[in-house]
């Protein structure tokens, strides 16, 4: 008889497979999506709708030739594109789902996940290095700085959120507002997390390790065939685990709004984090579309003189009510 309790390998399966095939499927929704609001067709030849267009694509990438830089460090450029999806699925292995859905339930969830974050730029710093190449250097070099700067602004966002929740549990995190959203007085918080998130994730307009116009396409620009499909699926399951971060942590994960609970609390549960985490999903796709990249100087001097004071002050003002009304 197969357990469906955290951490059996029915849930594992299941979760990690779920999350590699909504970060799969995310790649025609973001084409269709896009062309639909820039009148555009997007996706629309392969099956219906295009939604086949993923597998082609994929297909494509298999039959392309396996090709190594001479001179490059073979070893380092065939290992870069690996670490990225890795990381970010066993990052995505510490978020609850619902209640008793999850592959992991740590003590230490949110600080696993900074630490899987932290092990992903190795990715962007690696295969910039080994590619030899003089634009794969500079996407690395700007991923690196981006990626560490703003992981510091995240960090402290959240902090307020573990102050509040007592916990760095991501399921005690969730079963903490079950009386209210941290969005509510960890406001300045989530709007940090979710800017310093797109940085994180290299989602546009914070793409700028890899923006065609000025390094060609940054640090994987050597990259080709299922190397460079690895670097775009692990960038895909970062979005996926910002997605779900969001209403883990500022929106009550599985809890239902204004107690619309209906059916067993798996499936009220299951139901409302895929519609909260849908909804950002869908939001980072927007703000693909409707935003310009900024240069490099202007979102480093934005981190630094603008996220960091309002992380700061939030992180004060969260603590200092606390220990007000801990009398």
């Amino acid at each position: 008889m197969f357990s469906f309790e955290v951490g059996s390998l029915l849930n594992i399966a299941v979760v990690l497979g779920a999350g590699l095939a909504v970060s799969v499927m995310m790649i025609w929704v973001e084409r269709r999506f896009l062309g639909f609001w820039s009148d555009r067709l997007g996706p629309n030849r392969v099956g219906p709708f295009g939604i086949f267009q993923v597998i082609a694509d994929a297909i494509k990438m298999l039959f392309k030739e396996d090709w190594i830089p001479p001179f490059s460090d073979k070893f380092t450029f065939v290992l870069a594109p690996m670490i990225l999806p890795i990381v970010m699925l066993m990052a995505l292995a510490v978020i609850p789902f619902a209640p008793g859905v999850g592959v992991m339930d740590l003590n230490i969830g949110l600080l696993w996940i900074f630490a899987m974050a932290g092990l992903a730029s190795y990715s962007t710093m690696l295969g910039g290095l080994a590619s030899n190449n003089k634009f794969s250097l500079l996407g690395s070099l700007r991923g690196t700085g981006q990626m560490i700067s703003y992981e510091v602004f995240m960090g402290i966002s959240i902090l307020g959120v573990v102050i509040l929740a007592d916990s760095f549990t991501l399921r005690d995190i969730v079963e903490s507002q079950r009386d209210g959203w941290y969005v509510v007085p960890q406001f300045f918080g989530f709007i940090v997390f979710t800017v310093a998130g797109l940085a994180e994730s290299h989602r546009w307009p914070f793409d700028l390790p890899e923006s065609e116009a000025e390094i060609i396409s940054g640090y994987n620009t050597e990259y080709s065939g299922m190397k460079f499909g690895l670097f775009m699926i692990g960038e895909y399951i970062a979005m996926v685990v910002m997605a779900l971060l969001m209403p883990v942590l500022f929106f009550g994960g599985w809890h239902a709004p204004f107690g619309l609970e209906f059916g067993t609390p798996l499936i009220s549960g299951l139901f409302w984090m895929s519609v909260k985490a849908g909804f950002f999903l869908l939001f980072f796709i927007l703000v693909r579309a409707a935003l310009v990249r900024p240069r490099y100087d202007q979102l480093m001097s934005y981190g630094w003189l603008v996220m960091l004071p309002l992380s700061l002050i939030n992180l004060l003002v969260t603590g200092a009510i606390v220990l007000y009304q801990a009398g």
